[in-house]
C-alpha cells in the first residue's frame, strides 16, 4: 500500500498496439488461457472494490453467475468468486439498478469520493475501462498501471490510454506471463 493508503490500480488486458477493445469492440483476441487467466486472478486476488463504467459493467456482471458448471476451469471459478466477494461501484445515467450483489449505482465520477474511499478502504481499489480510468488518471487518483500485453495488433479501437491523460510512471515489474504474453506494472511518480 502507499502512504498507508488503498492504491487505485488501473489493470486491463491490451493488444500490442495499445487497444483493450478492436474497432468492432471485440476482444476476443486477447482471451486469456488458462496461465493468463491464473496471472489475473492474482492481480485481482488484493482488490476489494472495482469502479466501473456502464460497458464494462455489463461485460464483467457475467462473473456474478459464472463459475458455477463443474465442467469449467479451476481459474474460472476462483476468478468467479474473487469477483463476487468484492464491491462494485458503477458509474452510470443509464443503469438505475445493479445485476449483481455488492454493487452500487451512482450516476457521475465523483473524485472526492474515490479520495475519500482510497484513504478509508483496507483493500486496494481497481479501476476499469479507458474511459472510467481517463477521469481517474486526470484526477491524480491512479496509483499503479498494470498491463497485460497479448500478442495482437488490432489496428484500431479502444486505446488503453485515451488521449488527453498524462502521467509520469516508473517501471516497477516486467513479466513473461506466456511465451507470448507480458505483464508491465508502472507506479506514479510522487
Amino acid at each position: 500500500m502507499l502512504c498507508g493508503m488503498a492504491r487505485l490500480i488501473y489493470s486491463m488486458n491490451q493488444s500490442l498496439d495499445g487497444h483493450t477493445a478492436d474497432a468492432t469492440g471485440s476482444f476476443g483476441w486477447g482471451g486469456p488461457d488458462e496461465t493468463v487467466h491464473a496471472f489475473f486472478n492474482e492481480l485481482t486476488a488484493p482488490i476489494g472494490t472495482f469502479l466501473y463504467g456502464r460497458r464494462m459493467y455489463e461485460t464483467m456482471v457475467f462473473w456474478e453467475t459464472a463459475g458455477s458448471l463443474p465442467d469449467e476451469p479451476p481459474v474460472f471459478h476462483e476468478f468467479a468468486e474473487l469477483w463476487q466477494a468484492a464491491d462494485k461501484i458503477v458509474y452510470s445515467r443509464t443503469v438505475m439498478s445493479p445485476s449483481s450483489a455488492r454493487t452500487e449505482i451512482r450516476p457521475e465520477f465523483d473524485a472526492d469520493e474515490i479520495r475519500r474511499l482510497k484513504a478509508s478502504a483496507s483493500r486496494d481499489l481497481a479501476v476499469a475501462g479507458p474511459e472510467l480510468a481517463a477521469e481517474a488518471i486526470r484526477a491524480g487518483l491512479v496509483d499503479e498501471y498494470q498491463l497485460v500485453i497479448s500478442p495482437a495488433l488490432t489496428g484500431g479501437g479502444t486505446r488503453f490510454f485515451p488521449d488527453g491523460v498524462a502521467a509520469d510512471l516508473e517501471l516497477r515489474d516486467v513479466q513473461r506471463i506466456t511465451a507470448d504474453v507480458v505483464f508491465l506494472r508502472y507506479v506514479t511518480k510522487s
